[in-house]
């Protein structure tokens, strides 16, 4: 366990434009980390049964070294049934026995911090699992309980109160409310779960609630944790006595932009964050807090103030086509944002619960979005077959698309897999299936197993071992053609794509400088051009997304994702240039 210095509770707040504190270097590592995702389940089995672990990980920590990455993200460990990939917590403070023990994670850690790496853990607030020790007891109280003012339940309607208490659907599909049975066996209250029926929405108006999602936050920061990304940091606080009866009342678009829509993304919520902000602040340096809150761009700086969580994601990449303009516009504005809250920009182009983007890139209907139920959609409920995606042209996009991410000023968080160029894994039988979105909605959402198929580490392993993932095959199966981005061949291949993404991480690092940029020349349809200082001069990065080779500006190449020919450009491709 790693010493911790207190904060007095008492220090004054950062002001909204203050700039990084650079009397304490490591308090503001975040503002320019390349975070790496790991979603443990999936990447490295240290004993065989076919789940990812912690010792996996910590096996795995040289690889991250030499990676370059300043950080890595642990999506949920906590104990629970897998419901929703372990979104759906059974303890918060605790390991889930198939992925190791407390003991376990602080030797990860430890490994972590002495390679110069930071942690940062997933936090679920908006909801336990069904077997949370909050929700036993619910189930075991009497309605009006306080153990069921812990959670939002509620009366049904009709005679017999049959009928939910109102129309409202789940995000995974069908009803979001699940009527429990009493303890004398009769039909009674029903609860209110926005994603699964395992995933029991907290009350976020009960004083419990906060008190121990406060001594949460002290759990894991007291055994070193350097920050936390906080999963559907916009859904706490909730109106449920409103009229909002029925799907298209709750969606209306006026509602997500005033900060009045029932569910999502309400004022109240940034009271919550500003108390987690006094605790974080306690440690020295400060544990940082990046917020996943899917709201109007417009809403999104609350998030990210330094009297909140002080950072959020922007996805706007992410959903963008491999479009010059819309790439430039979602740069320009998310830039402005950071600068009006004191906070950093952060970029996405993957994570686990979208398609990779290296597929997005190369499906034959365009470029693809990166929700599962936009562009890609149809491909994938077709089978996802990989000879209908031009992997070649996928790629050579993605990364053309990272080496610009990697460029702007701001965090860049890679999810794991992406730095082996790995394509989604469309074909997955429905009996080897385990996200509840494609059980839930058939036939509409394909879900998210394509994206969390376990790493391929061996491309020649023993019979079973899952391509060096586990030595008794992976929780999802692994199509054969893994072999081809495995880690020990792209290790032995300087043209690799984990060749390029070690090569363009070291260059970021060396590169590091103001968190600005100055766009040169004139807007181009096809080609994004733009100069960021350093101590040493600038360096220029030039994007060409269009069919024709783009000239650059002269000078030093520092890194090119394509082969640059008489000072051109070849199309779909991404060059650093030193200048003067």
């Amino acid at each position: 366990m790693h010493h911790v210095q207190r904060r007095p509770r008492t220090g004054a707040p950062v002001p909204p434009t203050a700039q990084p504190d650079r009397t304490n270097p490591s308090a503001d590592w975040w503002r320019q980390a390349a975070v790496y995702q790991i979603y443990p389940r999936s990447f490295a089995d240290s004993n065989g049964d076919g789940i990812g672990d912690l010792r996996g990980i910590t096996s795995r920590v040289p690889y991250l070294a030499a990676l370059g990455v300043d950080a890595v993200w642990l999506s949920p460990f906590y104990p629970s049934a897998l419901a929703d990939g372990g979104y759906d917590v059974d303890d918060y403070r605790d390991v889930d026995p198939r992925l190791g023990t407390l003991d376990d994670f602080d030797e990860m850690a430890a490994a972590l911090h002495a390679a110069g790496i930071k942690v940062i853990v997933d936090i679920v607030p908006n909801h336990t699992s069904d077997r949370h020790e909050w929700f036993r007891e619910a189930l075991a109280s009497a309605p009006g309980s306080a153990a069921r003012d812990r959670y939002i339940f509620r009366d049904g309607r009709g005679e017999h109160g049959e009928l939910p208490p109102n129309g409202w659907t789940s995000i995974f599909g069908g009803g979001a409310w699940e009527r429990v049975t009493e303890n004398d066996g009769t039909p009674g209250q029903w609860y209110f779960h926005l994603f699964a029926k395992e995933q029991p929405d907290l009350n976020w108006d009960n004083p419990e609630v906060h008190e121990d999602f406060l001594r949460t936050l002290r759990f894991w920061s007291d055994r070193g944790v350097d920050g936390f990304r906080v999963d559907v940091a916009h859904g706490l606080k909730k109106d449920m006595e409103g009229i909002h009866d029925d799907l298209a009342t709750i969606h209306r678009a006026d509602l997500f932009d005033s900060g009045e829509h029932p569910l999502w993304d309400r004022d109240e919520v940034h009271s919550v964050y500003a108390e987690w902000r006094k605790v974080l602040n306690e440690y020295n340096p400060p544990r940082t807090a990046v917020a996943e809150a899917w709201v109007h761009a417009d809403r999104r700086a609350k998030y990210a103030s330094p009297e909140g969580l002080g950072q959020a994601f922007n996805f706007d990449l992410l959903q963008a086509d491999f479009d010059a303009g819309q790439f430039r516009d979602v740069i320009t504005k998310n830039l402005a944002e950071a600068a009006a809250t004191g906070a950093s920009s952060t970029w996405v182009l993957s994570n686990h619960d979208v398609v990779r983007h290296a597929t997005r890139y190369g499906l034959p209907k365009g470029s693809g979005r990166g929700i599962a139920g936009a562009d890609g959609k149809d491909w994938l409920l077709d089978g996802g077959d990989p000879a209908e995606v031009d992997a070649a042209l996928g790629l050579r996009r993605a990364q053309a698309a990272t080496a610009l991410m990697l460029a702007l000023p701001g965090s860049a968080y890679l999810y794991q897999g992406e730095e082996l160029g790995l394509q989604e894994v469309g074909r997955i039988p429905e009996t080897e299936r385990q996200d509840p979105t494609f059980f839930r909605n058939r036939g509409v959402e394909v879900g998210r197993d394509g994206c969390r198929v376990p790493l391929p580490w061996k491309a020649s392993p023993a019979e079973g071992s899952s391509f060096g993932f586990g030595s008794d095959g992976s929780h999802l199966p692994q199509p054969a053609w893994f072999k081809d981005y495995a880690v020990d061949a792209e290790e032995a291949d300087s043209d690799s794509t984990l060749a390029f993404y070690r090569r363009a991480l070291a260059r970021r690092r060396e590169l590091e400088g103001p968190e600005r940029l100055e766009w040169v020349g004139a807007a181009d349809d096809d080609v994004l051009h733009f100069a960021r200082p350093t101590a040493q001069g600038s360096w220029h990065v030039v994007t060409n997304f269009g069919d024709a080779p783009a000239p650059l500006p002269e000078g030093e190449i520092l890194l090119a994702t394509a082969e640059v020919e008489g000072g051109k450009l070849p199309a779909n491709a991404t060059a650093w240039v030193r200048v003067g």
